[in-house]
């Protein structure tokens, strides 16, 4: 995104990485010295690259209920059984694989999630291919819920997005004031710098 490519080398440093090489080679996902499907069906694969400040993929997808299903299940072959295709899998909870790239196929984006195609600051607001792609969506999750539930979770979602947008205008009000006001200056360089290593605005 040309938004993310403007922003200063440490938040791009997580893209680069992935992203200066080839996305369509075999070996992102299957490893090289191991090229055995089975060890591709792992959501660790994934980890390699989607994760870190600039897009917590794995971090969401650890921390959550099916994260942690998988965790904990994840080397007993009845819950989890790596050997068979994806179109035949029978997980215990979702992996990065079954929901993204559902039944086996190599199209990552198809099935991916509702809000990287429509960009997180926009919840639905009724364009067909929106419909569509929350359609397949549901239909992901109905897999082992209920499509009822599905619909509740997306509409949660949406819920999120708009407060976040809320939120986000808010904050730059408050930013706005405090450079007209003067207060804008950033602390000077002796003192501790914040988690990402920037210095905090005053």
């Amino acid at each position: 995104c040309a938004w993310s490519i403007e922003r200063p080398p440490g938040d791009t440093a997580g893209c680069t990485f992935c992203h200066t090489s080839s996305e369509e080679r075999c070996s992102t996902c299957h490893q090289r010295h191991q090229f055995d499907p089975a060890v591709a069906r792992h959501s660790e694969q994934c980890k390699a690259c989607h994760w870190g400040k600039d897009h917590r993929d794995w971090e969401a997808y650890d921390i959550s209920i099916h994260g942690v299903v998988y965790q904990v299940n994840k080397w007993n072959p009845q819950e989890f059984d790596f050997s068979k295709k994806l179109a035949d899998a029978d997980y215990v909870g979702p992996t990065c694989q079954y929901c993204h790239l559902r039944g086996g196929h190599h199209n990552v984006q198809r099935l991916s999630t509702v809000y990287t195609s429509m960009g997180m600051s926009n919840a639905d607001r009724g364009a067909p291919l929106w419909k569509e792609k929350r359609e397949t969506w549901v239909s992901v999750c109905d897999d082992c819920h209920s499509p009822r539930f599905a619909r509740e979770n997306l509409q949660a979602m949406d819920e999120a997005c708009k407060d976040a947008g809320l939120k986000y205008t808010e904050t730059f009000k408050v930013a706005e004031n405090l450079m007209l006001d003067g207060m804008g200056e950033p602390m000077p360089k002796d003192l501790a710098p914040d988690w990402s290593g920037q210095h905090i605005w005053s």
